[in-house]
């Protein structure tokens, strides 16, 4: 029995031998991780991706993907456009959860609209997190993420439509002629928006002529104007302290419209290039009022949800409030079909440009 066991004992160094030939798990770790650029100035990258004002602060071009994800954690002048929008999705995601909790939320047809809502909501903020983190990688990914981005804003249009529509409108506004033709309006205006937008983006060049601010503002101004009607309405024919939602409602149509300030005017590094690279451009300050503005619309809707949604099936019926959801998909892959289209011209203008310099 004893020689079993040196018999068996004398196997182990074979083994062992073996043992070590077996590859480690250090080694199936890449032996380096591609790690940011340091930033450069605005005259070491393509127009295309220069800011007014913005004098540095840019990532370099053409590095691996994984440099600008792991820019996330670097210090860039996009930076706070990335991080605005990346911790507003959990924010509302909390808020709902809190909300949920409250007020007895359950999911059926008479919540769908709201439901709308929020999954509108985190599509703009992840279209627009993925676009501030990765355009810089290339032309041909900054016109990508940027149409994906203006297909997000179109499709939170939308769905901010639905909430205002079933939820914040008085009888009296919806048999206007506004209110009949609201929900058909309110996709057409969002589908106008992208491909407004996306035109805007690949037919003019930097400098940027005032043209291209009025292709993107006119659509998005029209959409806004309808789709925050029924809340306009509201405000002025109810009595606000009767009413919990209307301060909500309010804050988000202040907080909007700064917003589109900030948006539409290189304010304040306008007045100070250079100063605002990092922290305090107007871009990043139209991110934050954005984002203020979804989180109180947010509360505004489940407040006029809470009020509406044992009558909201009897008064629009089944019929109407799955018909109008279905839109909310058909407008993305609308505006999904323009983005990519309009991509593809991108591209043979991209490749014509690369033959050129060849």
């Amino acid at each position: 029995m004893s020689g079993d066991i040196l018999q068996r004992f004398s196997t182990l160094p074979v083994s062992i031998k073996h043992l070590s030939r077996l590859p480690k798990f250090s080694d199936l770790i890449p032996s380096s991780i591609p790690s940011p650029s340091p930033t450069v100035a605005a005259s070491q990258v393509p127009s295309l991706f220069r800011e007014p004002y913005i004098l540095t602060g840019y990532r370099p071009v053409q590095q691996d993907w994984r440099c600008y994800l792991l820019s996330l954690f670097q210090r860039h002048n996009e930076s706070l456009n990335v991080w605005t929008h990346l911790l507003t999705g959990p924010v509302l995601l909390l808020r709902w959860w809190a909300n949920v909790g409250a007020l007895g939320y359950t999911l059926d047809t008479a919540s769908l609209p709201l439901s709308i809502f929020l999954v509108s909501s985190l599509t703009y903020l992840f279209f627009s997190v993925a676009a501030h983190l990765l355009q810089s990688h290339s032309e041909h990914a900054h016109y990508f993420f940027f149409f994906m981005d203006y297909v997000g804003v179109a499709v939170y249009q939308y769905g901010c439509s639905l909430g205002h529509y079933f939820y914040t409108s008085e009888a009296a506004w919806r048999e206007s002629c506004i209110g009949l033709l609201f929900l058909p309006g309110a996709a057409l205006f969002g589908w106008l928006s992208c491909a407004g937008c996306c035109f805007a983006k690949s037919r003019y060049r930097r400098p940027y002529p005032l043209q291209r601010k009025i292709c993107q503002l006119i659509p998005t101004t029209l959409a806004y104007m309808l789709d925050i009607s029924p809340v306009v309405h509201r405000l002025f024919t109810n009595s606000w302290a009767q009413e919990p939602s209307l301060p909500f409602h309010a804050l988000q149509i202040v907080f909007f419209l700064l917003s589109a300030l900030f948006f539409s005017c290189p304010i304040p590094e306008r007045f100070f290039p250079g100063h605002c690279d990092f922290l305090g451009q107007g871009h990043q300050i139209f991110h934050l009022f954005l984002s203020l503005c979804t989180v109180f619309q947010l509360e505004a809707l489940f407040q006029d949800y809470a009020r509406q949604r044992d009558t909201v099936v009897e008064v629009f019926g089944e019929r109407q409030l799955w018909w109008a959801c279905v839109f909310f998909p058909a407008l993305f892959l609308c505006c999904t079909l323009t983005a990519l289209i309009t991509m593809r011209h991108i591209k043979s203008k991209l490749q014509g440009k690369q033959e050129k310099d060849k």
